[in-house]
């Protein structure tokens, strides 16, 4: 009397059927090109627990591995203090040359003050940036176009807008031998 179930029985079937993970199990091979399935792969790799993954979230050995490098502790705690010794004397170092820089800044300023005090004063002219002279107003009502949105825009000390970004290419109409930048008044 043999059956199909008794048959089934006796057939000794693995664990797991599919040998890919239930987050793929709706997907499919998306036509011949399959290109974006094997960056989901290596995106996201499988969950199967019967083997390890760098990348993947499941490592049975890492508790094993990190007794071997870490033995102790007490060596956990000697490496991590020797970590923020390390970063300690960085963050010093790096205030020090700091504090250097402001200092020699203030002595140039300072020799500047006794040699020079008129470009010691317009060194340390404090103004508005936005604020416009009477000169710039007239020029800017005579102005039209793209010349009056670059001096209006233009604001003092910053970079200027209207200068074009570098690249590694020249640009695809060649260079431009008419343009003149508008004059602002002193």
């Amino acid at each position: 009397m043999s059956s199909p179930l008794l048959a089934l029985g006796k057939q000794k079937l693995p664990l797991r059927v599919a040998q890919t993970s239930v987050r793929y199990a709706g997907r499919q091979e998306s036509g011949p090109d399959p290109r974006n399935d094997i960056i989901r792969r290596a995106l996201y790799p499988s969950n199967i627990r019967n083997r390890a993954s760098p990348v993947g979230t499941w490592r049975p050995d890492v508790g094993r591995r990190l007794q071997r490098a870490i033995p102790s502790a007490q060596a956990h705690e000697t490496i991590e203090r020797a970590w923020f010794l390390h970063q300690r004397h960085v963050r010093k170092a790096r205030n020090a040359e700091l504090e250097r820089k402001f200092h020699s800044v203030q002595n140039a300023m300072e020799t500047l003050r006794q040699v020079a005090p008129a470009l010691y004063a317009d060194a340390n002219k404090e103004e508005d940036p936005r604020a416009r002279s009477s000169a710039e107003l007239e020029l800017s009502k005579k102005l039209k176009g793209p010349e009056k949105k670059a001096v209006e825009a233009r604001i003092r000390g910053l970079f200027p807008r209207e200068l074009r970004i570098p690249t590694d290419t020249p640009p695809r109409n060649g260079w431009t031998y008419e343009f003149t930048p508008v004059a602002r008044p002193p």
